[in-house]
């Protein structure tokens, strides 16, 4: 299939009229002009020698003739050129690598030879789209033979595993520009987690900690702050690590931090920040409690629990606790030794009314977080180093709260009036418009 059965796109541009802008940058008339010629040349539309892929190569060959106009100063066959001292001579074949497949390009020249094609420079074999289609399969959790695999069943492109490599690494300077960049003064709420992953360690696969730090700021946007890689136990002197360098990147105070109960955890955050009112997950709590109880119970445990956590405040919590401990401690005395150990950093969120209750009394947005971690790690039984687990890591975590709708972070339900009820319980602390 040659690139002559391609819709000659220029005619078709001043044929169709001015753009509709209802229609966005192509006009209607436009894009019925080429599908009118699609489906009389019985062109696919996708698929190396579809449509997609003919229509990129004749718009990047035409941008290349613009560009070389550009630098030469007049159009080709105007006699304004002659005596310029410079001019066009011929072309040369190239190959590049996009995401809609291979495409064989003819690259033009001037004849001193000073044309640098700027979309497709000299010693490039991939368009910045290619490059942006892996990054994407990647992210998402495919492996490097995965993406070779679909790279070359939906493009007949065939690719090496050191490819897919060079192409994620190109990514880690912008990496580490988005895990040090500068960060809020102050975030209201901060949810801090980790999740389990496998590393391999001077030979042997071991589990490592990935610490997962998620900051709402004063317009209710959240935001992956971070992710650190840590040894094998989630311990309060790596989150001590964590919420230090998060104090050098400039948040010098959050008003609720919400934890699960890991010993001495709070004791970190209020190095860090003194002020800090720092929250037992709920989940945690009843994670921690079905441990130790039969499958057959835990139902009924769920239900006495719920009127723990539920209460109208402190002293009603633990005339709760009282009644479920009457019932169920003499068969499950560990049960209640979870909720009284948590007891002072799980009840602050019973002083507040439910809408921030309920946003609050579980970390269950970085437990999204990583939920969604977790579907790109899965496919990997481990990880070949920590730097190979922190550019996929990050790179989702990136891309999960980045941009949503246009806007960066994903919003808070009635954050306008969880604003007035944190003013209330934290005056004078809220950052200032």
């Amino acid at each position: 299939m040659s690139t002559s059965e391609v819709p000659n796109t220029e005619t078709l541009a001043a044929e169709s009229g001015p753009a509709d802008t209802e229609s966005g940058p192509i006009s209607e008339g436009l894009l019925n002009e080429v599908m009118a010629q699609l489906s009389g040349a019985d062109i696919e539309i996708g698929g190396p020698e579809g449509a997609l892929a003919l229509l990129n190569q004749a718009v990047i060959g035409r941008v290349l003739d613009d560009e070389l106009t550009e630098h030469l100063g007049y159009e080709k066959g105007d006699p304004a050129g002659n005596g310029s001292g410079n001019s066009r001579n011929g072309t040369f074949d190239k190959t590049v690598l996009s995401e809609t497949g291979e495409l064989d390009l003819k690259i033009p020249r001037d004849r001193n030879g000073t044309f640098e094609p700027k979309v497709v420079p000299h010693g490039q074999r991939r368009l910045a789209g290619f490059d942006q289609a892996v990054l994407s399969l990647y992210a998402g959790g495919m492996t490097t033979r995965d993406i070779r695999r679909h790279l070359a069943g939906v493009y007949g492109v065939e690719i090496s595993a050191g490819l897919v490599s060079r192409v994620t690494d190109s990514i880690l300077d912008e990496l580490d520009d988005w895990q040090n960049r500068p960060l809020e003064s102050c975030y209201p709420i901060l949810y801090i987690d980790a999740l389990v992953i496998k590393v391999r360690d001077s030979g042997t696969v071991i589990n490592k900690a990935a610490y997962v730090a998620v900051g709402v700021d004063a317009e209710g946007r959240k935001h992956v702050l971070g992710i650190w890689i840590g040894d094998g136990a989630e311990g309060a002197k790596w989150w001590l690590t964590v919420l230090t360098e998060l104090g050098h990147r400039g948040m010098t105070d959050v008003l609720i931090v919400c934890c699960d109960g890991l010993k001495g955890l709070p004791d970190a955050i209020e190095t860090i920040w003194p002020k800090a009112l720092v929250q037992t997950c709920v989940i945690h709590l009843m994670r921690a409690s079905f441990r130790y109880a039969t499958y057959t119970d835990r139902r009924k445990i769920s239900a006495g629990l719920r009127e723990i956590y539920t209460a109208i405040n402190e002293q009603e919590a633990r005339t709760a606790l009282d009644a479920f401990n009457t019932e169920w401690g003499n068969r499950y005395p560990a049960i209640v030794k979870v909720w009284e150990d948590a007891w002072e950093q799980f009840t602050p969120f019973l002083r507040f009314p439910p809408l921030l209750r309920k946003i609050i009394y579980t970390t269950n947005m970085v437990e999204s977080v990583n939920y969604q971690l977790r579907k790109v790690t899965k496919n990997r039984g481990h990880f070949p180093t920590d730097t190979s687990a922190l550019k996929l890591l990050r790179l989702a975590a990136r891309d999960i709260t980045t941009t949503r709708s246009g806007t960066a972070g994903t919003g808070t339900p009635h954050w306008q009036l969880v604003l007035n009820i944190l003013e209330i319980h934290f005056p004078d602390r809220l950052p200032r418009p």
